[in-house]
């Protein structure tokens, strides 16, 4: 399993309808039904809000992809403006050294499959943290009384 460190920067051309968004966007990341994350609502900003917001997530050896999603807060409702998954290949991989910052932009696609926006983005691969070392063994005397024999007794056998 490894690490994705998800700096979510900013989106450009949001629309709800027709309608330019006005507030209320945040993003949302997942690479399975484990992990997900989200970013903070922006209430200003409009139609290209800014995020600048750092999400970390763990990538399963089974996932491809990280599906991202733009919302929208309405009133009592959330909507999706737009959507993308970017394949793994995107980020991991290839001919550039672990660790490398990659920077991102993807066109967001609307429930319906038209174009809604773009995303800006940074992935930063690193591998997870090693798992905590096991606990030692218990020992067989642990706990139990140790009866030692009376020094008082010896004391006065040795005159």
């Amino acid at each position: 399993m490894e690490i994705l460190d998800i700096t979510v920067l900013s989106a450009e051309k949001l629309s709800l309808g027709q309608r330019p968004i006005k507030k209320n966007a945040f993003v949302a990341l997942r690479t399975d039904s484990q992990n997900q994350a989200t970013t903070a609502l922006r209430a200003d900003g409009g139609s290209y809000p800014h995020w600048n917001q750092r999400l970390t997530l763990a990538m399963p050896p089974s996932s491809r992809s990280v599906t991202v999603e733009v919302r929208c807060k309405t009133g009592a409702d959330v909507r999706t403006l737009g959507r993308v998954t970017i394949p793994a290949a995107d980020f991991h991989g290839g001919l550039l050294p672990a660790g490398y910052l990659h920077f991102l932009s993807y066109r967001l696609r609307d429930p319906h499959g038209n174009h809604n926006g773009i995303i800006n983005l940074s992935v930063r691969v690193r591998p997870a943290p090693p798992p905590p070392p096991p606990p030692p063994p218990a020992l067989p005397w642990a706990g139990a009384g140790v009866a030692l024999p009376s020094l008082a007794a010896n004391w006065e056998s040795m005159k």
